[in-house]
């Protein structure tokens, strides 16, 4: 069974950082497309970011310059580094691949 775990989220103040991490059961991690999203209170889930088996990645335009994706195939584990974080940023962040999401974490910005 795939499970997706999401551990690192957090409150901070604004302009603070944090890393969140997405563990992912299975052998498979290294030939997946792995996204983050986020869902604020009242909103859609909203697409963050992913990063290919490759490494390439994209970004949303609200987080380019702030926000990086990386991967750690040894350990199955995709990380969201966010730095310059703003109150907009708060939500809770997912990481999915497929049809598989984890169970969320919360991050929250505020001073």
């Amino acid at each position: 069974q795939v499970q997706l775990v999401e551990s690192g989220g957090g409150s901070v103040q604004p302009g603070g950082s944090l890393r969140l991490s997405c563990a992912v059961s299975g052998s498979i991690f290294s030939i997946l497309t792995m996204g983050w999203y986020r869902q604020a209170r009242g909103m859609q889930r909203e697409f963050v970011g992913s990063i290919s088996p490759g490494g390439h990645t994209n970004y949303v335009d609200s987080v380019k310059g702030r926000f990086t994706i990386s991967r750690d195939n040894a350990k199955n584990t995709v990380y969201l580094q966010m730095n310059s974080l703003k109150p907009e940023d708060t939500a809770v962040y997912f990481c999915n691949f497929d049809v598989y999401w984890g169970q969320g974490t919360q991050v929250t910005i505020s001073s």
